[in-house]
């Protein structure tokens, strides 16, 4: 059970069934205040949570789950970084403290974990394809049922959003309502053309005025029985007729538009949808909202900033942090965002690129310092991309910083736009390998898999951060093609790693730690596990060599041959899939050379990896330096060769 104590009202609140039948509507900005300070209360003292997003939802959250009889009818969050009130009202109130820890729940909808997550996301823009396919499926077994898609305005930007919405308006008889969270943010501020519109639509006082009237004749709809549809089909053509000289995006896509309404106007929101559950085809609800809604702090500070603040002071707004006792080395992500800037200082070629993302991997330090040479396009990693391969056509050098899982997204213009021409773009895929928290949806796992199967593609991953800066030194010497930098979430190992740059020999790896009982071959930041390991297992009486790949491809075969010629037994380590990996890369030259050895490949294993720590998780998955010393003791002590390990490896 949880100690933390909700209100009156919403400690009277297990599932939406008990919101419906114990409550008014006027009953409901009481309930939506208790849920807005049960989250702050929980979040505030747990850390390690989104914040913002869900303190905006609040009102909606409420008046969905009290006008529409879920679990049956299907909602259908976008993301789930505005999840958490959902979750509190549907069944998991005393587990929510328990929120993205491991073996908590997620801090995403996922299906396994309740009927009322229709659907799992942790990515944007899925929400309308979804709905919609759930509506047709449900229309075509004759089922009367509601199909909710809740999505932003951030994740309206993606083109999967612009799909759904181009289908969704062809299929007129499916029951779908899309409610547009309009907050003008994503992760950070939203920026574009659709936002522009959207503030248009907003401000525009004509619209307005027609609006309101529009209104007070939509509210009506209920009372007319059987004639409701044809009124509903009057007031969508006064609204468009009346509006000639303004048009109307989802309109033009054949969506019912409505809006835009006081998303925080709990019982505006609920009367307005209960109206649209009786006008049928696809339809469309604007709602204004304010990321943070509520919490005085987030409302007057930074939004970017209480996305997710981690542990804070509910009274004051003061975000705790912990104070090193001693120098800290930087994060990964900001390495990358001051050496982009001193390469660009250098080489006027060098641009930015990033989708939605500029202060998490922290290209908004070129943004700042060249705003012409850096850019954020949205929630659009295709167009990222394909946009990037277009600067490099015209000789620029586009560095693409897109997360590890959100590369997935653009796998085909990696092939066809820029792998096929050999386009000299540099892909730096922040958060590769097992992230934390955000869980299963956002691991980086497959990006070593999923890059090495494509011609003219280098692969890269840095140890550490001096290793990162050389390596992005190195990408914008001459003209190298594609040019992957793969590198984790979080903390490096350097406090003194601003050195100067220099050049890496493209290919080539290096020989770390000498030895003869057996090799260890590690890419990336693992290699750091692989040393804490060896110092441990010297001490055993262990003579381990470790050689740190850094290149995935084109792999150093000079030192494969010398690794295979020397030793008998190899263990490959890698924070990625070992399904298709740097592993098996190795096993690959092995087989082809025609050498024989017994190889242990430690990595991400072939299933998906959920929530905790990254710590947690680099141990369950046994390549943290404890599962590596373990694997080398058990390999050793079950040989059959003459070793002088000391007794107590046994």
């Amino acid at each position: 059970m949880s100690d933390y104590k909700a209100g009156s009202l919403l400690s009277q609140i297990e599932f939406p069934q008990d919101l419906r039948e114990k409550f008014s509507v006027e009953d409901l900005p009481q309930v939506s205040t208790e849920l807005r300070q049960y989250i702050i209360d929980v979040i505030s003292e747990i850390g390690n949570s989104h914040f913002g997003a869900s303190l905006g939802v609040v009102e909606l959250t409420v008046a969905l789950h009290y006008i529409f009889n879920t679990p049956e009818d299907q909602l259908v969050w976008d993301v789930g970084h505005q999840a958490y009130g959902h979750k509190i009202l549907t069944g998991r109130r005393d587990l929510f403290h328990t929120n993205r820890s491991k073996g908590g729940i997620s801090g995403f909808p996922k299906r396994s974990e309740s009927d009322y997550d229709t659907f799992g996301v942790g990515h944007s823009s899925t929400s309308i394809s979804a709905a919609l396919g759930m509506a047709v499926a449900n229309n075509h077994q004759n089922k009367n049922i509601q199909h909710i898609a809740v999505i932003g305005d951030g994740a309206m930007t993606a083109g999967l959003a612009f799909e759904g919405l181009n289908h969704a308006g062809f299929e007129k008889d499916a029951n779908l309502l899309v409610v547009l969270n309009d907050n003008c943010m994503s992760i950070d501020p939203n920026v574009g053309a659709l936002k522009e519109y959207l503030t248009d639509i907003t401000t525009s006082h004509t619209y307005n005025k027609v609006k309101d009237e529009v209104w007070k004749l939509l509210g009506k709809i209920s009372k007319f029985g059987p004639d409701g549809r044809t009124i509903a089909t009057k007031v969508s053509t006064a609204l468009k007729s009346s509006l000639l000289n303004q048009s109307n995006l989802f309109e033009s896509l054949n969506f019912r538009y409505f809006g835009p309404i006081d998303g925080h106007d709990v019982i505006g929101v609920a009367k307005v949808l209960q109206d649209l559950k009786d006008i049928p085809g696809p339809k469309i609800l604007h709602c204004i909202t304010k990321k943070g809604a509520g919490f005085k702090f987030s409302e007057e500070g930074n939004p970017t900033k209480w996305h997710a603040p981690g542990v804070f002071n509910k009274e004051t707004g003061e975000i705790v942090k912990i104070i090193p006792q001693s120098p800290e080395p930087p994060k990964y992500q900001d390495v990358f965002g001051h050496t982009i800037v001193e390469l660009a200082e250098k080489n006027d070629k060098i641009m930015g690129v990033t989708p939605a993302m500029p202060t998490g991997c922290s290209l908004n330090i070129m943004m700042k310092a060249m705003p012409k040479r850096a850019f954020d396009v949205g929630i659009a990693e295709q167009h990222a991309v394909t946009f990037s391969a277009g600067l490099a056509t015209q000789g620029m050098l586009p560095f693409c910083n897109i997360y590890s899982s959100f590369m997935q997204r653009a796998y085909d213009q990696v092939l066809h736009d820029v792998a096929l021409q050999n386009l000299n773009v540099v892909f730096c895929l922040d958060r590769a390998g097992l992230v934390g928290a955000d869980g299963a949806t956002h691991h980086g796992a497959y990006d070593l898999a999923y890059m090495r199967c494509i011609p003219n593609m280098t692969i890269s991953a840095p140890m550490n951060e001096e290793e990162l800066r050389n390596m992005m030194y190195t990408s914008q010497l001459e003209n190298k093609g594609p040019f992957v930098i793969r590198y984790p979430r979080g903390k490096g190992v350097m406090t003194d790693w601003k050195k100067p740059m220099k050049e890496i020999s493209v290919g080539k790896g290096r020989r770390l730690t000498n030895g003869t009982d057996l090799a260890i071959i590690s890419i990336g930041h693992p290699g750091n596990f692989v040393q804490s390991a060896i110092s441990e297992l010297t001490e055993l009486g262990a003579s381990i060599a470790h050689y740190d790949m850094r290149f995935v491809k084109p792999i150093d075969e000079v030192m494969l041959h010398e690794i295979f010629t020397k030793f008998d037994k190899v263990i490959t380590v890698e924070d990625g899939c070992i399904m298709g990996g740097f592993g098996s890369a190795v096993i690959e030259f092995m087989t082809d050379q025609k050498y024989k050895a017994e190889i242990i490949r430690l990595g991400i294993p072939d299933q998906y990896i959920h929530h905790g720590t990254q710590n947690e998780l680099w141990s369950d998955c046994g390549y943290d330096a404890r599962g590596i010393a373990d694997t080398v003791i058990k390999t050793l002590s079950l040989s059959k060769q003459s070793r002088k390990l000391k007794k107590n490896i046994s």
